[in-house]
């Protein structure tokens, strides 16, 4: 019995969008939202649909109202396609299919063709939701991301994922889809509530802690200012973040994450299963940090990371005001984020632990023992105040 293989097929299809920073992005005099949707045919006019998240709403009354006059103000390249629609915020957008099928029904209700744009206005939760809903739409209409929150600021609105929760599983539906483009607007950060502030700063101490150990000094100097909200602070940790996503999904050569590493998930795999034990009670951010905590404490245990550098890692996250406990953290089945999370890799255990502070490394094993145990010492760090009344009086900035 032969096999004849007619070819091999190679494809390389290259994807680019800009990050733009701005103040005011609905200010009809500031171009920047119009010339990110028409960036690649300025010529013609472009159908344009908004998603609003509802927190979003609340926070901006005015904000339906702006977005069509930022329309019309610049109607030789946007036309607005319908009103803007508001869906629920948070991880509810992401957990209940009907929020999905609602943008579904709209967006087919619409008759967009590829080059017209859908404008998504929100947190994470609903930058990922509506990003699944634009993705399969005649597969793949334009999605231009503007992010509300710090979190979704400094990750999730810079990556090249999307997707909604299903059968108890964080993201277990969804694609790899790059938007068109992002927009980060610094007004937005200034209505968050100060719990939504500090969650979202977990995902740049894991950053700096993987990639950057000058950063991660950085934020340890600057530890009082961003836990007592300084925009300026705030603006520089958006901007430092969301540069080390960047550079990683830009170069890491598996942007789609074909492999089985993932090391910008450093703290995710008990951070999604935390989520969902939490009942989602736990903010992303939060479960994060505790997440980063978790395996911090497991790195120092297994002798890879100095007893040291895991106090620091502590400290600070103490100091910012992030949670390093949760009830759902004393149930057995917390373990089992492991093998999902493994059946979400593609079948191999890859686990991001650190060497040092700004070093990280990958792993295939992780000894429940060893686990057991740097859970047991999460347990005594998290019983400390939520904020101590000095910042840890550490300089990282030379490590890694």
């Amino acid at each position: 019995m032969t096999t004849d293989h007619f070819s091999h097929q190679t494809l390389r299809v290259s994807f680019d969008y800009p990050i733009s920073f701005t103040t005011d992005v609905l200010n009809p005099a500031n171009p920047c939202l119009a010339s990110a949707i028409a960036r690649r045919e300025p010529w013609r006019t472009h159908r344009v649909c908004a998603i609003v998240d509802h927190n979003v709403g609340q926070a901006f009354p005015l904000l339906t109202i702006d977005l069509q006059r930022y329309v019309e103000s610049h109607s030789d390249r946007l036309e607005s396609a319908a009103t803007p629609l508001e869906v629920p915020g948070g991880e509810s957008s992401k957990n209940d299919p009907g929020v999905l099928k609602i943008v579904q029904d709209h967006l087919a209700g619409l008759d967009f063709d590829r080059q017209s744009a859908v404008v998504v206005i929100g947190g994470g939760a609903v930058l990922d939701m509506a990003g699944y809903a634009a993705a399969v739409t005649h597969r793949g209409v334009r999605v231009v991301r503007l992010p509300t929150t710090v979190l979704s600021q400094d990750d999730a609105g810079v990556s090249v994922k999307n997707g909604v929760n299903a059968y108890g599983r964080k993201n277990y539906f969804g694609t790899f889809s790059p938007p068109f483009a992002v927009i980060n607007d610094v007004r937005f950060l200034a209505t968050l509530s100060r719990r939504d502030t500090i969650a979202g700063m977990s995902e740049a101490v894991k950053a700096a802690l993987i990639r950057d150990a000058e950063f991660f000094g950085w934020i340890v100097d600057h530890a009082d200012c961003l836990f007592n909200g300084s925009m300026e602070d705030l603006s520089v940790l958006v901007r430092r973040s969301a540069a080390l996503h960047v550079k990683h999904i830009a170069g890491c050569g598996d942007p789609f994450e074909q492999g089985n590493a993932r090391p910008l998930d450093f703290g995710h795999w008990a951070a999604h299963k935390l989520e969902t034990l939490s009942r989602y009670g736990l903010r992303h951010g939060e479960a994060v940090s505790i997440g980063v905590a978790l395996d911090t404490l497991y790195s120092c245990r297994a002798g890879f990371l100095n007893p040291d550098s895991a106090r620091v890692v502590i400290a600070l996250l103490r100091h910012l005001g992030l949670p390093l406990w949760h009830e759902a953290l004393a149930k057995d089945d917390l373990l089992d984020g492991l093998r999902e999370f493994r059946e979400h890799l593609g079948g191999e255990l890859k686990i991001t632990l650190l060497n040092e502070i700004g070093q990280g490394f990958e792993t295939d094993r992780i000894e429940r023992d060893l686990m057991l145990a740097a859970l047991d010492d999460l347990r005594a760090a998290g019983s400390g105040p939520a904020k101590p009344t000095e910042a840890p009086a550490a300089k990282v900035g030379s490590e890694g």
